[in-house]
């Protein structure tokens, strides 16, 4: 069998969307609407999600699944990544923090709708490769850095927008400090066998309002001492 093209790869990546959608649609109760929006679906067909995993594993890149990248780390399936997505709403003014970079995906993701993104990740060969990748494909509003996601970075803070990759059973602190008045955060939260896809948002007197999507399963949220 010859190897697959840039143009299989586009044909996928169209039929990931339109599966996205499908399963917006069918979950139209749990998540409060009847579709995602179309700045978010555009990405999602424009960002090559299989230069963000593993090589062997391009072929099946547009599969809606998680797919292993080490580390017993996982890149989310991309109807979650599209409706986490979703669910912040960054837009083109904004700056934005993402907790676990991973393989850098969700990043470039957010390099498509935001004016900025930050994101850090604690396993220093994902940050390496994730820089080095999303410099090549021209992502240059995307910093990367290591580090312990749960402080988040204070350098650049405040951020309009959080998004966090991995559970913990509370937010962190330093995350909902370093959120904007009027900034959003989502995440999942809870222990492993019980989280929830949850929006945080965050009012211009500082009050927290959060309200749980659906259940998800995610890896823990992991810091350093």
């Amino acid at each position: 069998m010859k190897p697959m093209t840039e143009a299989h790869f586009a044909i996928l990546r169209r039929h990931m969307v339109e599966v996205i959608a499908l399963q917006a649609d069918l979950m139209s109760e749990e998540i409060g609407k009847a579709s995602l929006g179309e700045r978010i679906l555009d990405a999602m067909r424009r960002v090559r999600r299989h230069l963000f995993v593993p090589p062997e594993l391009a072929a099946v890149a547009y599969h809606d699944t998680p797919l292993p990248i080490g580390f017993d780390k996982t890149v989310s399936q991309p109807f979650i990544c599209a409706l986490m997505t979703d669910l912040l709403d960054p837009q083109p003014h904004e700056a934005v923090l993402e907790v676990g970079t991973g393989l850098g995906y969700q990043a470039a993701i957010l390099a498509e709708l935001a004016r900025q993104v930050w994101t850090i990740e604690v396993v220093e060969e994902f940050a390496s490769h994730a820089e080095a990748r999303l410099s090549q494909l021209g992502c240059g509003n995307v910093g990367v850095r290591v580090g312990d996601g749960t402080r988040g970075w204070t350098a650049h803070a405040p951020f309009d927008k959080i998004l966090v990759t991995a559970a913990t059973e509370v937010p962190p602190t330093a995350l909902l400090d370093q959120l904007a008045p009027s900034g959003r955060m989502v995440l999942p939260l809870g222990p492993e066998e019980i989280q929830q896809l949850t929006v945080i948002d965050k009012a211009d007197d500082g009050r927290i309002r959060t309200r749980s999507v659906i259940p998800v399963r995610f890896g823990t949220l992991e810091t350093v001492v």
